[in-house]
């Protein structure tokens, strides 16, 4: 019990949430207005989109793949959005045309990487830039400003009597949701099962193309709802949406304790990374701090993220090597002593 008990306290979820708190503690006393209500709906909107870009990410990773076109994806779909509303379509069925865009992509990129075998990294790298340039050649160097101001006051107000932002409620219902997939449902156990050896996991009987598949495809539907959250809270669908979001969905997902080697991560451990990286962005933007040198700090962040992970697992490894290595037998006596 002591020794499950001290595990426990000592895991990177709990390290985790020690830091934010301390950081927490520290901005809220260093900082003037941290505090404050007003910069805590803030910060918490511009993490909204990028948060829901974490979720999928993080099962992708823990099974070994990634995809780094999510936020090109994201981007696409808020070009969609913005077309199709500047059609006169319906505010629905725009929605529901670019969360199909973004369903299309992750198709894409899931029949890249399963059916025809190619590694996923290479494949999001090149669909990385498709997507962006489709942005590009669809909607030009103009953004299109035609939002329904419905869509608007989603981005951009608060829950009544609240400091909570409603266009982070999507995150808030779904990250439950993808916790208990991954931690108490045997899909979940069976995509650690893939992180940990795929080749293993083919031979126990595991569909592994088949949940690969559906991952690279819910990657692309929760981009899809990352971007149109993107058009609501920036009240415009420009070529440029969600550009560079990848950069911070990774830093969390390997900051939460996620493996680049895949088998290994918790949900509640990237969602404590994510509510550490929304901190300290907002502690960079409350010191004026330009948005390349956050870019930068958080470029930092995830190359320490890789340091720390790769450290812990050496560090597992040499314990769980001594802890299993059998102890050295007796000297024996002499007979004449």
């Amino acid at each position: 019990m002591r020794n499950a008990l001290r595990a426990r306290v000592t895991s990177w979820d709990y390290i985790l949430a020690a830091l934010v708190l301390v950081l927490l503690s520290s901005a809220a006393l260093a900082q003037p207005g941290f505090a404050s209500g007003f910069n805590f709906a803030n910060s918490i909107s511009q993490m909204s989109d990028k948060a829901l870009l974490v979720l999928p990410l993080a099962l992708l990773i823990i099974a070994r793949e990634i995809d780094i076109s999510v936020a090109s994806i994201a981007g696409l779909s808020g070009v969609v959005l913005g077309m199709a509303l500047h059609a006169g379509m319906s505010l629905s069925l725009a929605i529901t045309l670019a969360l199909l865009t973004g369903t299309l992509c992750g198709l894409l990129n899931a029949a890249l990487v399963t059916l025809v075998g190619l590694p996923s990294l290479v494949v999001t790298l090149g669909t990385l830039a498709l997507f962006r340039g489709l942005c590009y050649v669809l909607l030009g160097g103009t953004p299109i400003a035609d939002i329904p101001l419905s869509l608007i006051t989603f981005g951009t107000d608060t829950l009544p009597g609240t400091y909570l932002p409603w266009d982070i409620l999507p995150f808030l219902v779904l990250a439950p949701l993808f916790a208990i997939f991954l931690h108490r449902t045997p899909t979940g156990r069976r995509v650690y099962a893939i992180g940990g050896g795929p080749e293993i996991a083919v031979y126990s009987g595991v569909r592994v193309n088949r949940i690969r598949f559906a991952l690279f495809v819910a990657s692309g539907l929760l981009a899809a709802l990352a971007g149109v959250i993107t058009v609501a809270r920036t009240s415009q669908a420009a070529p440029d949406g969600a550009l560079g979001f990848e950069l911070d969905a990774i830093t969390v997902v390997f900051l939460g304790g996620v493996s680049v080697l895949g088998g290994k991560g918790r949900m509640p451990g990237v969602i404590w990374a994510l509510v550490l990286v929304v901190a300290l962005r907002s502690m960079l933007q409350l010191g004026n701090v330009s948005g390349y040198a956050q870019g930068t700090a958080v470029g930092l962040l995830l190359i320490l993220s890789l340091l720390i992970t790769n450290a812990t697992h050496r560090i597992h490894t040499a314990l769980t090597r001594r802890r299993l290595s059998p102890a050295p037998a007796p000297a024996r006596q002499s007979v004449g002593s």
